[in-house]
């Protein structure tokens, strides 16, 4: 979502680096650019002058431009202020030990219903038992929908096709989830296409005849500066206790996750990452600070990690290292482990310094390509999985690439990156999950985690001017591949 964000502003910031000696005077053009970017990212207007203003006040002090490293001390300015521009924001629900209500209000299309699905699997996680209640009564499509997510997740859905008052309805279903032991009641109330008296006033009863401990406001990414409204709207109506914001994997320009905070006084408490039900996410500002400038977020795919890989099947192969094995077989299954993660691109992006590679890999579908490595290894026999560098001849490479369907050079160069993956794998044996991702980034930068080598030279060109350093590496790379191709049909 921030990737237009992320580019200028890098791009803003790289710019200082090339003036030497900053001043007064090229510092506060230099901030221009920074400025321009926010506002090319839909951040609202007001939080642009005022941001600015508090970072070029203490960008300008002799303290910054007197340092040793001018430009480090702002991009710290810079980072801190985009943590501050989001922040504060407490994650706890506050939930009580008797049922406690969580009230989600929105606009239709923003994802209202299904982040109360989300909303309500990440309360069961936590060994709580929510009940999710059909209070849009508006929309039978939504009563459907939200009964087939609880019937999805294995939650309890209250619902009643005859209602029509809204209020009594979210009142009776508070009295059932007493009597049925469940200890939290999460009401999908109704939403319109815009925001209008009618909604709001139902709303309002439902807020102060049913005391809901908590009340959210979903909104969607994508409509920019229109979801800074409807929050502003909503808030001045029921007083919001957070913002979910939906959408954020898509392609809006992030200005109002920048916004909304500053308009509002309401944070954004959790984030829709996706359109599968355990894509929800905390909200940290001090990691999105980190992520649109490029500097990663290692402590979330950390997170996501620990959830998502198979612990049992980390703790077999942790056992494997350890006794100096690692296979090929090992290599599939590490792939398996890391498409949990999501797409490469995405995982790439959090790693500090990654950002880069992710661009490379542009448009290119790298789960294909790890589908390609797959196949290939599934073509082998178990001993040319065991030892490959070994087993592996001309006659076999022809069968194998036969069988997967590639050129016999993929399986050549799955083999040569294998050497060199199995020796770090072990390395990283006994490592902890942290170190293991520095380890990660090391590998990445070496080209040993590209899932498919091919992947950087079928990138097209993005009109993008590369540095003298990507393009000796880009030539060196292409150097290389020729001189491949050129052993491979001598030998065929």
């Amino acid at each position: 979502m921030f990737e237009s964000l992320q580019e200028n502003l890098s791009s803003a910031l790289r710019a200082f680096r090339g003036r030497g000696r900053l001043t007064e005077s090229n510092m506060r053009e230099g901030l221009q650019t920074v400025e321009r970017a926010l506002l090319e990212a839909d951040v609202s207007l007001p939080v642009v002058k005022d941001f600015m203003a508090r970072v070029g006040e203490q960008a300008v002090g002799e303290r910054v431009l007197k340092s040793l490293d001018p430009t480090q001390q702002l991009v710290s300015i810079v980072h801190q202020e985009l943590i501050n521009l989001m922040g504060p924001v407490d994650h706890s629900l506050h939930l009580r030990g008797d049922v406690s209500v969580l009230m989600l209000c929105g606009l239709q299309g923003s994802g209202k219903t299904t982040t109360c699905g989300k909303l309500g699997r990440s309360i069961q996680q936590h060994g709580r038992k929510p009940m999710l209640v059909a209070a849009d009564l508006q929309r039978p499509a939504a009563i459907q929908q939200l009964q087939v997510l609880g019937e999805q997740l294995g939650l309890p859905v209250y619902a009643d096709l005859q209602a029509k008052d809204p209020v009594a309805l979210c009142q009776t279903a508070v009295r059932e989830a007493r009597s049925t032991g469940a200890d939290v009641v999460i009401l999908d109330t109704a939403g319109r296409l815009h925001v209008d008296a009618e909604l709001m006033a139902q709303l309002s009863s439902i807020d102060r005849r049913v005391h809901p401990d908590q009340v959210y406001l979903v909104v969607d990414a994508m409509t920019g500066q229109d979801a800074v409204h409807s929050a502003k709207a909503f808030n001045e109506a029921l007083e919001l206790d957070g913002v979910i914001m939906t959408k954020l994997d898509g392609d809006a320009r992030g200005g109002a996750a920048l916004s909304v905070k500053a308009i509002t006084g309401v944070p954004i408490k959790f984030v829709g990452t996706g359109e599968h039900l355990d894509a929800l996410e905390e909200f940290h500002p001090d990691r999105m600070a980190g992520r649109i400038l490029g500097m990663g977020d290692v402590l979330s795919l950390v997170e996501q990690a620990q959830q998502k890989f198979d612990q049992d099947e980390m703790a077999k192969q942790e056992a494997r290292l350890r006794k100096g094995e690692f296979t090929l077989d090992d290599f599939k299954k590490m792939l398996g482990q890391t498409k949990k993660l999501g797409p490469l691109n995405k995982v790439l992006s959090l790693l500090p310094g990654m950002g880069g590679m992710a661009e490379m890999l542009g448009d290119v579908d790298a789960d294909s390509e790890m589908r390609q490595l797959v196949g290939i290894i599934d073509s082998m026999t178990p001993d040319e999985r065991r030892n490959p560098s070994k087993v592996v001849d001309q006659s076999r490479r022809r069968r194998i690439a036969a069988g997967a369907g590639v050129e016999p050079h993929r399986v050549n160069e799955l083999v040569k990156q294998f050497d060199g993956m199995a020796d770090i794998m072990k390395r990283m044996s006994g490592q902890g999950m942290r170190e293991r991702m520095r380890t990660m980034q090391e590998l990445t930068r070496g080209g040993l985690m590209d899932p498919a080598a091919k992947l950087a030279r079928q990138k097209v060109g993005t009109g993008k001017r590369l540095t003298s350093a990507e393009r000796v590496k880009l030539k060196k790379q292409r150097e290389k591949e020729l001189r491949r191709k050129k052993r491979d049909e001598r030998k065929k």
